[in-house]
C-alpha cells in the first residue's frame, strides 16, 4: 500500500463500525470477502461490480493475513483507507445513515492514534430488556433481577451472575440446561463464574458464536459483547419454528411451479420475508424486499396485521379488528405509533419503537416480524397431499449437533440447513482452516455464482474439498466424490463432517499434551486412570460400553476433575429407569459445561451410547482435566 494513506477520524471509524455491524449480522466480528460487495453497496460506493471484485481480490491478498476469506474490522478499515486514498470513497461517510442512539463506551483500538471506542445500540438494549422482562416475569429465580429498567444500564449488571443468561437459553431452546446445575443461592465469585461458563458453553451448544467472549467479559457487563450474545440467544428462540419440518403450514408459501425442496432451503429470514409478502399479496399491497427501507412507512405492517389478526372464524379466538385510522397520517413517526398500537392488540408490541420502524433498523424489525409469525402465522396447510412427506422429517439430532458446532465456531454464512448450505463447500473450507488443514484459497470459487455454470463452480469446490480431506487431512473418504457433497448426500456428507469435528476435538487435546497425537485408546486410558486415582468404582472399556448409558462414569469423572461440582443427591445410582438415565445424562452434560467443558453432545447420546458423541464428551472432559494440571 502507498505511504500517503488517508487517516480516518474517530467519527468516521464509528460510522464504519456501524456499516460493518449491519453486514456482520451474527456479531461474529468478521464478514466474508464476498460480503464486502454488500458492504460497499450499503455505503453507496459509486463503483461497478467488476471494479469492486478487482479491489476485493487485490486487497484480500494484502490484508486477509490468514487467507481464510474472512475480514475483521481492522482489515476492513485498512481497505477503506486504501479506497479513500484513491478518492473512490468520498461519498462513503455521507452514505452511512447514522442511527439514533448509538452509545459510546470505553475501550480503544490500535487502528487510530486517536483510539476508537466500542459502541452499542441503545435501541437494541431497550428491546432486549423488554423481551427478557416479559419472557421471565413469572420465574421465581429471577425475582431479584426483574423487571429491569430499559432506560439505564441495569441489563449489564443483571446478567453478571449468569442466572438470567441460563434462563434465556432455556427460554429460547427448552431443556438445554438442567436447572439443577444452575447456582442460585449464596452466590460467590466462583459459583457466579460457574454459571457464566454454563451459559457460554450451552449457548455454544445451541449454535451461538462465542469465540471471543469469556465469563469475565459477561461479569464486567461489556455492553457490545453482552448484546451480541443476547441477540444470538433470542434469535435462536424466535427462529425455532420458522422451519417447514416444524410448521407444515409454511408449505402455503410455495410459489407456482416451485418444488418443496427449494422452499426448504430458504433461511428463516427468507421464509419470513416470503411470509410477509404472501399476506401482502392477499391484501393487494406491493411486496417488500427487506426489513429496513421497505417497512419505514409502516403501511406494509398495517396490511400484515390486518391479514393475520383473528377473524373469529374458528370459534376458539375472538376476532381482533385492526383500525386503519392512523394509516393515512402524514407523519411517519405517528403512523408507526398507531401501527404499534394495533400490534399491541395482538400482544405483539415487541422489539421495535416507532423510531426503530422509521429508521428501518433491520435487526429489530426482523425480530418484530418473527414474533408476529410465531404468535399469529395466519397460514393453513394446503389440502394437496402430493408433497414428498419424507422431506418434512426435519433434521436429526445428530445433524443439529453438527450444525450447532459449525455455527458456534463462527463460520460464515450461518448454517441453517446442513446439506444445502454445505453444497458449495465454503463452510467445509473454513472448518479445514480451523482444524489446521491448509486450504489454498486461490483454488476456491466464491459467490456470487452465475446462473449459467454456477453449479459447476460449486462442484469444483466440492471436488477440492474431498481432495484436501484425502491428501492433506488423511481422512477416510472412501467412495465420496465432490458431487456427493454438492447434492447433499446425508451419509457421505456426515462422514466428512464427523471427521472434521473429531479432528477439531483431538487438536485441542494435542495442544494441551504438548503436541502428542491423541487417539481413542489414549482417551480411554486417561479416563480410567483418572477414575481409579479418585477411588471411583466406574470405568469404561470403550465408547460403546453399556455402562455409559447411566452417565455414572461421566459424573464420576467430572467429580474427579472438579470436586464438589456434582451434587450426589442429584444423581441416581441404582435401579435406573429410562427417565432416571435421561435425568443423569442431562445433569452430567450441564455440570460438564459448568466446569468449562464445551460439550455439543445431547443427553440422548449418552443414554443411547452413541460412540461418536460419547467420544467427544470424554475428550472434552480430558481437555478440561489436562487444563487443570497445566
Amino acid at each position: 500500500m502507498e505511504n500517503n494513506i488517508t487517516t480516518i477520524s474517530r467519527e468516521e471509524l464509528e460510522e464504519l463500525r456501524e456499516a460493518f455491524g449491519k453486514i456482520d449480522i451474527d456479531n461474529s466480528g468478521y464478514v466474508s470477502d464476498y460480503e464486502l460487495q454488500d458492504l460497499f453497496k450499503e455505503a453507496s460506493l459509486p463503483l461497478p461490480g467488476y471494479k469492486v471484485r478487482e479491489i476485493v481480490e487485490k486487497i484480500i491478498l494484502v490484508t486477509d493475513s490468514n487467507k481464510d476469506g474472512k475480514i475483521n474490522f481492522e482489515e476492513f478499515v485498512s481497505i477503506i483507507q486504501e479506497l479513500k486514498s484513491k478518492d473512490v470513497s468520498k461519498s462513503f461517510r455521507k452514505s452511512i445513515n447514522k442511527k439514533q442512539g448509538i452509545t459510546a463506551i470505553g475501550g480503544t483500538s490500535a487502528i487510530s492514534s486517536e483510539g476508537t471506542q466500542h459502541s452499542y445500540s441503545e435501541e437494541e438494549k431497550v428491546a432486549f430488556v423488554n423481551w427478557i422482562n416479559k419472557a421471565l416475569q413469572d420465574d421465581p429465580d429471577c425475582k431479584h433481577l426483574l423487571p429491569m429498567n430499559p432506560s439505564d444500564a441495569s441489563l449489564f449488571k443483571s446478567l453478571a451472575d449468569g442466572i438470567l443468561l441460563c434462563k434465556m437459553i432455556n427460554f429460547s431452546q427448552p431443556d438445554t440446561i438442567d436447572e439443577r446445575a444452575i447456582n442460585k443461592k449464596k452466590l460467590t465469585p466462583f459459583t457466579i463464574s460457574e454459571n457464566l461458563n454454563l451459559a457460554l458453553n450451552s449457548a455454544s451448544a445451541i449454535g451461538c458464536t462465542v469465540v471471543n467472549i469469556g465469563s469475565q467479559d459477561l461479569q464486567e457487563g461489556k455492553p457490545h459483547l453482552v448484546l451480541g450474545l443476547l441477540w444470538q440467544i433470542i434469535k435462536v428462540g424466535l427462529f425455532a419454528d420458522i422451519e417447514i419440518s416444524r410448521n407444515e403450514a409454511l408449505i402455503a408459501l410455495l410459489n407456482e411451479g416451485e418444488e418443496l425442496d427449494q422452499l426448504m432451503k430458504l433461511s428463516p429470514e427468507d421464509l419470513l420475508l416470503r411470509w410477509v409478502n404472501y399476506h401482502l399479496a392477499n391484501a393487494g399491497w406491493q411486496k417488500i424486499s427487506n426489513f429496513s427501507q421497505d417497512i419505514k412507512d409502516s403501511r406494509a405492517y398495517y396490511h400484515l396485521l390486518n391479514q393475520i389478526a383473528p377473524k373469529g372464524d374458528d370459534h376458539e379466538q375472538l376476532p381482533i379488528k385492526i383500525d386503519f385510522t392512523g394509516f393515512h397520517d402524514k407523519n411517519d413517526l405517528r403512523r408507526a405509533e398507531y401501527m404499534l398500537q394495533q400490534a399491541d392488540k395482538l400482544g405483539c408490541r415487541q422489539f421495535v419503537t416507532p423510531a426503530d420502524v422509521v429508521a428501518g433498523n433491520p435487526k429489530l424489525n426482523l425480530a418484530f416480524v418473527a414474533n408476529l409469525f410465531n404468535t399469529y402465522p395466519g397460514l393453513h396447510k394446503p389440502d394437496n397431499s402430493s408433497y414428498d412427506l419424507n422431506l418434512l422429517e426435519g433434521e436429526s439430532k445428530e445433524e443439529r449437533t453438527f450444525r450447532n458446532w459449525m455455527n458456534s465456531l463462527g463460520v460464515s454464512p450461518y448454517v441453517n440447513h446442513l446439506y444445502s448450505d454445505l453444497s458449495d463447500a465454503l463452510i467445509i473450507f473454513q472448518l479445514y482452516d480451523m482444524t489446521r488443514v491448509p486450504v489454498d484459497w486461490s483454488h476456491v470459487n466464491k459467490p456470487p455464482y452465475s446462473l449459467l455454470g454456477g453449479n459447476m463452480k460449486k462442484i469444483e469446490n466440492c471436488n477440492y474439498a474431498v481432495e484436501l480431506g484425502k491428501t492433506k487431512a488423511k481422512f477416510s473418504l472412501v467412495g465420496i466424490a465432490g458431487h456427493d457433497l454438492n447434492e447433499g448426500n446425508p451419509t457421505l456428507t456426515l462422514a466428512l463432517v464427523w471427521q472434521l469435528m473429531r479432528r477439531y476435538t483431538l487438536n485441542v487435546l494435542s495442544d494441551l499434551g504438548e503436541g502428542e497425537k491423541v487417539n481413542d485408546e489414549i482417551i480411554i486410558r486417561w479416563v480410567n486412570q483418572t477414575l481409579a486415582n479418585a477411588n471411583k468404582k466406574t470405568s469404561i472399556t470403550s465408547f460403546k460400553d453399556k455402562s455409559i448409558s447411566t452417565s455414572l462414569p461421566v459424573l464420576d469423572l467430572i467429580d474427579a476433575i472438579a470436586s464438589k461440582a456434582v451434587r450426589p443427591e442429584m444423581v441416581k445410582r441404582e435401579d435406573l429407569s429410562y427417565q432416571d438415565k435421561l435425568n443423569n445424562a442431562k445433569y452430567a452434560i450441564s455440570v460438564a459445561r459448568k466446569i468449562g467443558a464445551r460439550i455439543y453432545a445431547l443427553p440422548d447420546d449418552l443414554v443411547e451410547v452413541k460412540p461418536k458423541m460419547v467420544m467427544t464428551v470424554f475428550a472434552c472432559l480430558m481437555g478440561r482435566g489436562l487444563n487443570r494440571i497445566k
